[in-house]
């Protein structure tokens, strides 16, 4: 599904990432991790087309991401940002129907497919009763959640999500991750996520990918990437690892 290969991208005269090579296949969920300034945003970016590699590329569904054109890289794959706080007056349907944006004709006016995708978004996310209200005056967490639901009315088979779970409370995070397992569950669709917390990533990861300084360091299954010896050499934090009582996957405890 999602091919990163051989990836370098600079900032400047600062290289960011270094020869990152990565997958994610379809029904699969994959975690970044790493310390702050590792590079996962920087890869997300570079994998959803917006920043240009140095070396390396991209494929998304066996097409170079860099060579499609906008419209159709938007219905091969969705982005879900980091939320900052949103003004102007659009409202969160309104808001959400800018992920068929690929989808519309010259007219540029929703059909029926439009508004079913927008209602399923909205209903999966928890935002129906929310849908006339103005962006601007949600909480982060709600326009986190908005966010996502636009990702999700794009209707394609690749996700990237860069810190969804960033001012979501408890309930919110729970409902959230559970929503994109059970997306994923169907096989239709690959998800990349970004995510400093190690807990959620134990629960809720297919594989974990561990950046450290724009590069790759691990690749493997929770139990393999989430050890005292790896997260501490990583994070340069004392830290203990203990399965967790009822999934058995790895718990990371802070040690102080």
């Amino acid at each position: 599904m999602l091919h990163v290969e051989d990836l370098s991208v600079d900032y400047g005269a600062r290289e960011v990432l270094r020869r990152v090579s990565l997958e994610v296949n379809a029904g699969e969920i994959v975690a970044l991790i790493g310390p702050n300034g590792a590079g996962k945003s920087t890869l997300i970016k570079a994998a959803s087309g917006v920043l240009k590699p140095r070396q390396g590329r991209v494929r998304c569904e066996g097409e170079d991401i860099t060579q499609l054109p906008d419209h159709l890289r938007a219905r091969r794959l969705a982005v879900v940002p980091q939320a900052k706080q949103e003004g102007g007056a659009f409202t969160v349907a309104q808001t959400v129907m800018l992920g068929r944006t690929a989808y519309l004709g010259w007219l540029g006016k929703p059909g029926k497919r439009d508004e079913t995708s927008v209602a399923n978004a909205l209903r999966m996310t928890g935002l129906t009763d929310f849908s006339e209200r103005r962006v601007a005056e949600l909480s982060g967490g709600e326009q986190q959640r908005v966010l996502v639901a636009r990702a999700l009315a794009q209707d394609t088979r690749i996700m990237l999500l860069d810190e969804p779970t960033n001012h979501l409370d408890l309930q919110h995070q729970a409902s959230l991750l559970r929503l994109i397992r059970e997306l994923t569950s169907t096989g239709q669709l690959a998800v990349l996520v970004a995510l400093h917390d190690l807990n959620l990533v134990s629960l809720f990861a297919d594989r974990v990918a561990l950046l450290v300084g724009g590069e790759l360091t691990h690749v493997g299954i929770p139990e393999e990437v989430l050890t005292e010896e790896i997260i501490q050499g990583a994070y340069h934090a004392a830290v203990k690892v203990t399965p967790h009582p009822e999934t058995g996957r790895p718990l990371v405890l802070l040690n102080l």
